[in-house]
């Protein structure tokens, strides 16, 4: 049985799945925010936060930690799970581990000296997140177009890791796939593997084409000035972060459907992303020999 004790404090049902995976490793596990699940949890949740936080090695918040910098993101929870007063009941010798941690949550961490670690930040993760990722974009499209992927253009805008995933799930479809990137360096990638590169300015040429177009860049890209080259019959899958590539407002108002895809790995592959998620904490546990 492993020494090491974790708690898992709030998030979606990737962190329930999280818990019992590390239960199973024959580790102690508390978990706290989840009094309103509908579902059976598989752990006893521990009576109060002091109890769950202060017997923990490694507490393990949320993917995303937070939703107003405030409170812990805990969905299932009845009542609000404050930041800072995790922060104080943590010690200098616990790590406080979550997913898309802001500025402010980091440096209410420093003022109460608390080690933070951002899972989302990590490559290994952010590339394994990338797996669900875009296995949910083409659930998403094969459940909202009205034709097949097969035989259909699909234009990704960005070569980053989900780009790259997607690319060649879309591609081994039968897709007619093609990437926008910006360095010359990506776009040679993208010829060797058999894509259509596009540049970013020269994006106005394909999107009248495209069946469907995936977002993955965290910018707006499809402004009022590129939706109206959209095809009415094409679908937009936003896959990027917030403030996300597309303004909806002018998509709804021109008359093209797009969808704003978040965190699709806790909703499409739960066990699948819990299990990223615990080998990426192992990792970082190896790494820093906790």
């Amino acid at each position: 049985m492993g020494s090491t004790k974790f708690t898992i404090i709030g998030g979606d049902i990737r962190s329930i799945k999280l818990a019992n995976l590390i239960a199973l490793e024959g580790y102690k596990v508390n978990i706290y925010g989840f009094n309103n699940a509908s579902f059976n949890t598989g752990l006893s949740e521990s009576p109060d936060m002091n109890t769950a936080v202060g017997e923990a090695d490694i507490v393990i918040g949320p993917l995303p930690c937070s939703n107003d910098n405030e409170t812990i993101n805990a969905p299932f929870h009845q009542g609000k799970i404050y930041i800072n007063e995790v922060f104080q009941i943590m010690k200098k010798n616990q790590i406080f581990i979550a997913g898309r941690v802001s500025g402010k949550v980091q440096h209410l961490a420093q003022i109460y000296n608390v080690n933070t670690i951002d899972i989302l930040e990590r490559e290994d993760m952010a590339i394994l997140n990338a797996i669900p990722t875009a296995e949910g974009a083409i659930q998403i499209a094969m459940e909202e177009m009205p034709i097949t992927l097969h035989d259909s253009k699909c234009v990704i805008l960005g070569f980053g890791r989900i780009g790259k995933i997607l690319a060649k799930m879309l591609y081994a479809l039968g897709a007619d796939v093609y990437v926008e990137a910006r360095k010359f360096s990506d776009i040679a990638w993208i010829k060797s593997y058999g894509y259509k590169p596009v540049l970013l300015n020269n994006i106005d040429s394909i999107i009248p084409q495209a069946d469907a177009i995936f977002n993955t860049i965290p910018s707006i890209i499809l402004d009022e000035s590129k939706l109206k080259l959209v095809n009415k019959d094409c679908l937009i899958i936003d896959l990027a972060s917030k403030p996300g590539g597309v303004d909806f407002d002018k998509a709804k108002g021109i008359g093209v459907k797009a969808i704003w895809a978040l965190s699709l790995p806790g909703k499409v592959a739960p066990i699948t992303a819990a299990k990223f998620i615990k080998e990426t904490v192992f990792n970082i546990i190896g790494e820093l020999g906790v």
